[in-house]
């Protein structure tokens, strides 16, 4: 048995089965994939995959059984090669983070900042994705910190989050509009325009939602977007009223428009820095996971990572 039979195991799964894919983003030959296959399966005495000829169909019983032994050998595989590293070059390395739109354009900035000053020979990759891209990244190791208000809360004990910060939503109007005379913005004067707004899944849509829906409204919903640039463009566009991250406006940058405060409207909502359990953590992540929460200090955290 060997690491390379174990990582060609895994990538299969990941590629949907898919022999060649699997064999192209491991760098081998399908071939010599295969054969690898089956000598770790003639090892171990069991079938891993369910076949059809030449073709892989899916796990059988005893793969999906073997599959998450598998995928932990190979992580701590992957955490003996960092902790070795991280003993050689205390403040070098590579720092991955996936988070939304919103996290990395409106929250991230200043953190960023402050941790390259700190850190200038770290080399940070910023993933910005859906929430269940972020889930599918941290799951594979291919991130260190996942960082979204959706998502990351139904995985159970597979990871282990921390509250970033929280933040509500508010309306975003163009200046002059009539909603800007309002005493007191309610959500049923709000249900009577149109609306631009997010996705579903995405930048808590759900509580806006909730929130119409606990009133006994259907909100007008025009259009949607992935992120608060893109429905400021719109406002300003004048196709209708938007409702975003009260932290996406600036009244610097975003002259023109006009936020009216919906914390009495919508619910607050909680944006949450997330780790897999048993991916191994150099010093530097603890650096920047203090630098976005004061809570936060390297004891803590691995005091959680090490809790059931």
């Amino acid at each position: 048995m060997n690491l390379q039979q174990l990582r060609i195991v895994r990538e299969t799964v990941r590629q949907h089965f898919n022999l060649t894919d699997a064999s192209n983003a491991l760098y081998t030959s399908q071939s010599g994939a295969s054969k690898h296959i089956r000598d770790l399966e003639e090892e171990l005495g069991v079938e891993l995959f369910e076949r059809r000829g030449k073709r892989i169909l899916g796990l059988t019983t005893a793969g999906g059984t073997l599959l998450e032994t598998v995928e932990r050998i190979l992580l701590e595989a992957e955490n003996l090669k960092r902790s070795a590293h991280q003993l050689a070059h205390q403040d070098q390395g590579k720092l991955a983070i996936a988070t939304t739109h919103t996290q990395a354009r409106y929250s991230l900035p200043p953190i960023i900042a402050r941790f390259r000053a700190r850190f200038p020979r770290v080399k940070l990759e910023l993933h910005q994705c859906s929430p269940s891209e972020i889930v599918s990244l941290l799951k594979t190791g291919r991130v260190d910190i996942g960082i979204a208000t959706e998502g990351i809360s139904d995985e159970g004990s597979s990871f282990v989050r921390f509250p970033f910060h929280h933040w509500h939503h508010s309306v975003v109007i163009p200046e002059g509009h009539p909603l800007a005379q309002q005493g007191t913005l309610r959500l049923e004067t709000i249900a009577d325009y149109p609306i631009v707004t997010y996705h579903e899944g995405f930048t808590g849509r759900a509580r806006i939602d909730q929130a119409f829906s606990d009133a006994g409204l259907l909100p007008n919903v025009v259009l949607t977007a992935l992120d608060a640039d893109v429905i400021k463009t719109y406002v300003e566009l004048g196709l209708g009223i938007g409702i975003i991250a009260s932290l996406a406006y600036d009244p610097q940058r975003d002259r023109g428009l006009t936020l009216l405060p919906g914390e009495k409207l919508f619910p607050r909502n909680t944006t949450y820095l997330a780790l897999r359990r048993g991916h191994f953590l150099h010093t530097f992540t603890y650096e920047f996971l203090q630098l976005c929460s004061n809570l936060l200090d390297a004891s803590s955290v691995q005091q959680a990572l090490d809790s059931r």
